[in-house]
């Protein structure tokens, strides 16, 4: 088979013709370290190693993109990869990534953890999405455990924030309960929370 022509294309892409016929679109640079060129001979293997090469390379910069824009765990960086490129060529960006330190799995999870507990999240809440991003439920539990959460005093920061008008409105008690009862905090907490703001005769159910 012959490279019949190697066409430059957006987003830093050649658009590669074997035998007078559309082959496939290439990273540039991936042809240009393999002397791919116009009048090139090539087998069918030799193409296919070509194509995970250049899947590897394009991983490889979409995972540096992803990684400057935020945090992201090895699982879900993955994820993201697998939705553009090979399983093979999402394995190996994500292994280079780690590589170069550029994810740690245990220092995402623990800032990510911090960041949740800042904005007053439940402990049951910041497992729940730990454990979204690939982290293990056990290593998100202990990782809570540190943080040391107090839940009556999340919730009272919760209400200060959000809900302490609600509680004056009728029927506020119960819609508050309810969305304290949807972030993942235990009734009894907010019972307790709730004593320091209502009376504590307030029916709290419907």
């Amino acid at each position: 088979m012959i490279v019949t022509a190697v066409e430059p294309r957006r987003k830093s892409l050649s658009a590669v013709y074997v035998d007078g016929e559309f082959f496939g679109k290439l990273d540039t640079e991936t042809l240009i370290e393999n002397r791919i060129a116009t009048g090139t001979e090539i087998d069918e293997d030799e193409l296919q190693e070509l194509i995970l090469k250049s899947e590897v390379r394009r991983a490889k910069e979409k995972a540096l993109w992803l990684i400057s824009y935020r945090d992201h765990t090895e699982g879900e960086l993955f994820q993201k990869l697998s939705k553009d490129f090979s399983e093979e060529a999402a394995a190996s960006a994500v292994a280079r990534m780690k590589e170069l330190r550029l994810t740690d799995d245990e220092a995402v999870a623990r800032r990510y953890a911090e960041e949740l507990h800042r904005k007053h999240q439940s402990p049951q809440n910041i497992i729940y999405k730990l454990t979204q991003k690939g982290i293990d439920k056990d290593f998100a539990g202990e990782i809570v455990e540190e943080l040391s959460i107090d839940p009556v005093a999340e919730i009272s920061a919760l209400i200060e924030k959000k809900y302490l008008r609600k509680l004056s409105e009728e029927n506020g008690t119960k819609r508050v309960v309810a969305a304290l009862q949807r972030a993942g905090y235990r009734f009894g907490d907010i019972r307790t929370a709730l004593n320091n703001y209502t009376s504590g005769e307030e029916d709290y159910y419907d």
